[in-house]
């Protein structure tokens, strides 16, 4: 059986999810969107995915770590060079999972 915390959690937050969309739609439902705030809002999922990666990729052992032991920073460096020269996404995220699966199986 459900912790009574657990389910509390899960209803406080299926609430939350559903008044950010509602209040997305009623704000900007009939006025729309200004230029500005498309290019704005353009970058804010880069920006929330590089702040969830890159403390992994930098820190993984919680302290900077810069060197050729971060098999994070490694694989991480191989999945943003294949993505920087436009690899499709699965090309790029098998890159890096197999980079890690390597540098972890053969200590490379």
């Amino acid at each position: 059986m459900m912790r009574t915390e657990a389910v509390i959690t899960i209803v406080a937050m299926a609430i939350a999810t559903f008044f950010t969309r509602f209040a997305s739609f009623a704000i900007f439902g009939s006025a729309g969107i200004s230029q500005r705030l498309k290019r704005f809002l353009k970058h804010v999922p880069t920006a929330i995915l590089t702040a969830l990666i890159a403390p992994t990729l930098f820190a993984p052992q919680g302290y900077i770590e810069i060197s050729t032991g971060n098999s994070y920073l490694i694989a991480g460096t191989i999945a943003t060079l294949l993505a920087y020269f436009r690899q499709p996404p699965l090309v790029t995220m098998g890159g890096g999972m197999v980079a890690m699966l390597a540098i972890r199986s053969f200590g490379i």
